[in-house]
């Protein structure tokens, strides 16, 4: 068993919380919505934590948050006595499961490491659904392969397919990189079904015979058809957060002189699409209301 503070229950936290305490960790849960957190430890047997600084004993901090300024703002600075981090004992590791920036989560570990603790970056992919099925995948950054070892056996609770990718910093940089090209044959399946519908063809026909033929993808296999030619709108991944990681991996494109034209395009639909439906909060699966719109066609299931 392994005493750990989770941080961050929201629709792929609080389902990764309930793997863990089915493996037999104890685990502390704190969110910035007190109801959420309590109803979680409820839900899941963890333990409610209002102050997630007064749980001393945690091996593990978990965060599951939005992005690397959450992170920082939640994490504090190892020069502030009265932050988070300063409240852990030496030998902490503090496990990062979002999509933070690479050069932040680098940066982090920096500070961290000046008092004794240590930074593990573990994004995942696949949605919530495999979060509580507890078939996710797990990419693993640490600079000390001893600290990933460590922290195996809790990420194997949550996920089917860990793969250490790296120093710290390298599995946040791996994530991006497949949200952007995620993003990549979303667009371009969604571009593809506008036209076939344009020309006359039934939507629903197309994505049957693509899903058998060379042109499938995840987004063809998985998202178009239960969440797009339904209108459901649904696959558990905002817009936004789509958005922010896409930009993410264009800046490291950016960072490391390689041109990129045909991401920088599906990005800037992306882009638009959010600009577009942003009042309305949108899921990603909505770059398909937005095309929709753009072409002036009609996704159904006919």
């Amino acid at each position: 068993m392994t005493d750990i503070q989770f941080i961050g229950l929201g629709t792929m936290g609080a389902p990764m919380v309930g793997r863990l305490t089915a493996a037999g960790h104890r685990v502390h849960v704190s969110d910035a919505s007190e109801e959420t957190a309590r109803q979680v430890a409820d839900r899941t047997g963890a333990i409610y934590t209002a102050d997630p600084r007064t749980s001393r004993e945690a091996d593990l901090l978990i965060l599951m948050l939005p992005n690397s300024d959450v992170v920082g703002a939640v994490l504090g600075s190892s020069a502030d006595p009265a932050s988070l981090v300063r409240s852990r004992r030496e030998g902490t590791v503090v496990i990062d499961m979002g999509s933070s920036r690479p050069d932040a989560t680098k940066k982090s570990a920096d500070d961290l490491r000046t008092i004794g603790l240590e930074l593990v970056d573990a994004p995942v992919s696949g949605g919530p659904v495999k979060a509580v099925s507890g078939e996710l995948t797990i990419m693993a950054g640490s600079s000390e392969p001893s600290v990933y070892e460590r922290v195996l056996p809790v990420l194997e609770a949550m996920g089917s397919s860990i793969r250490y990718t790296g120093p710290v910093g390298s599995a946040h940089a791996l994530k991006a990189l497949n949200n952007l090209l995620s993003v990549i044959g979303l667009v371009g399946a969604l571009e593809v079904l506008s036209i076939g519908t344009k020309f006359g063809l039934k939507p629903q026909l197309m994505l049957d015979v693509i899903n058998r033929s060379t042109g499938r993808n995840h987004a063809t296999e998985v998202k178009i058809g239960p969440q797009v030619l339904t209108h459901e709108w649904n696959v558990g991944f905002s817009l936004a957060l789509t958005v922010k990681d896409v930009h993410t991996a264009l800046a490291l494109a950016v960072a490391e002189g390689i041109d990129v034209p045909v991401s920088q395009a599906a990005v800037a639909i992306a882009q638009e699409a959010l600009e577009e439906l942003a009042a309305s909060t949108p899921d990603q699966s909505q770059i398909g209301e937005y095309l929709e719109k753009r072409n002036g066609v009609r996704f159904d299931t006919r």
